[in-house]
């Protein structure tokens, strides 16, 4: 086996939209949104026999709290790798990026997999579990098939039949399902962008009070800009808008890459709050997933059952009402590079306390 960097987007994609799990955050182009904020995406692929057995795509943080590597939902392996091969495998990139980390002057590698926390896989021997998330951890998914792919005992069947919308709406709480129909009744419209770049600025407007209400850490303006511009263009993501009395009271930012359809930012005013425009949108989104022949639509991520004062509870409500599982994904781990380690991993504790989670 060698490793080395990638410099074939094709090959890289090819190979991701071939798995079983097929994170978009590690795409070609999400590392395109990574470098347009700053952040330099650093692509890893693991070669057998010419063939890439695995892929990493790593991004350099430059922080105040001490610079540092993130791998969000990676890395992905050939699910065919015996456990010896994946072994070696990891070694391999262990390797190159405690290289690659000192090199950046970084104090440490953060790793947020994308397999599930039944898994018994260790990245490294030093590896600690890590104060904070990455990302999301417990990911709230419908699947689109009546083979669950994301189910690691079913075979990967991407040709297995679709699942009806009537199914979808019988297996939804009623609420959400009456909900629904009542924003129909009430004369709300949901329309895909056909100009997501002009479009956004909704997006923006009412993502500002959405982020107040719910107390998180926000992305900044020229991500989603990036993010949008960069998927949009490759037919690659969805920018809904929600209407009601001629006015945008929603918007919502989906991703639906390789098959996998991603709730990854929604905002609303708190305007018409009584208007359930967000239920529509949703079901608006799943319909489409299933035009487009999806294997699943993630919901993204929803508070642990055990945590009672998590800051996602409210929004843990709404994405369960639509009905669908959960996956439960390994905790972020770190492996630590400089001494300095110590003072980021203490200051995170503290945040983490802060925010609640």
């Amino acid at each position: 086996m060698i490793i080395s960097e990638c410099k074939n987007q094709e090959a890289w994609d090819n190979f991701l939209k071939s798995r079983r799990f097929r994170p978009f955050l590690q795409s070609w182009a999400m590392g395109e949104v990574y470098k347009d904020v700053g952040q330099q995406p650093i692509r890893l692929s693991i070669e057998d026999n010419k063939k890439i057995v695995g892929i990493c795509q790593c991004i350099f943080v430059p922080a105040r709290r001490g610079k540092h590597l993130t791998i969000s939902y990676g890395p992905v392996f050939n699910e065919n790798l015996q456990d010896k091969e994946k072994e070696n495998a990891l070694l391999l990139l262990e390797e190159k990026l405690r290289k690659v980390g000192k090199e950046e002057k970084c104090s440490f590698i953060r790793i947020s997999p994308f397999i599930p926390n039944s898994s018994n896989q260790k990245f490294s021997n030093i590896e600690k579990p890590s104060p904070l998330h990455l990302i999301a951890e417990h990911i709230w998914y419908l699947p689109l098939k009546e083979n669950d792919v994301w189910d690691v005992l079913n075979k990967i069947d991407t040709e297995s039949n679709l699942i009806s919308t009537d199914e979808i709406l019988k297996n939804m709480r009623k609420n959400h399902r009456n909900l629904i129909r009542r924003a129909r009744k009430e004369g709300v419209e949901i329309m895909a962008s056909l100009n997501p770049m002009e479009d956004i600025k909704y997006f923006h407007s009412y993502n500002k009070e959405t982020r107040k209400l719910q107390k998180c850490t926000p992305y900044t303006k020229k991500f989603f800009d990036s993010q949008v511009s960069h998927f949009s263009s490759r037919n690659e993501c969805t920018l809904y808008l929600a209407k009601y009395n001629n006015e945008v009271i929603a918007s919502s930012i989906h991703m639906h890459v390789f098959g996998e359809t991603s709730y990854h930012h929604g905002a609303s005013t708190s305007k018409y709050s009584k208007i359930p425009a967000s239920y529509l949108l949703q079901f608006t989104a799943i319909e489409d997933a299933l035009k487009r022949e999806d294997d699943v639509y993630s919901f993204w991520g929803i508070a642990p059952e055990e945590s009672k004062n998590h800051p996602f509870k409210g929004v843990t409500t709404f994405k369960k009402g639509f009905g669908g599982k959960l996956l439960k994904l390994k905790h972020c781990i770190d492996i630590p590079i400089k001494p300095s380690y110590k003072i980021t991993r203490t200051f995170e504790y503290i945040r983490k306390w802060k925010r609640g989670f």
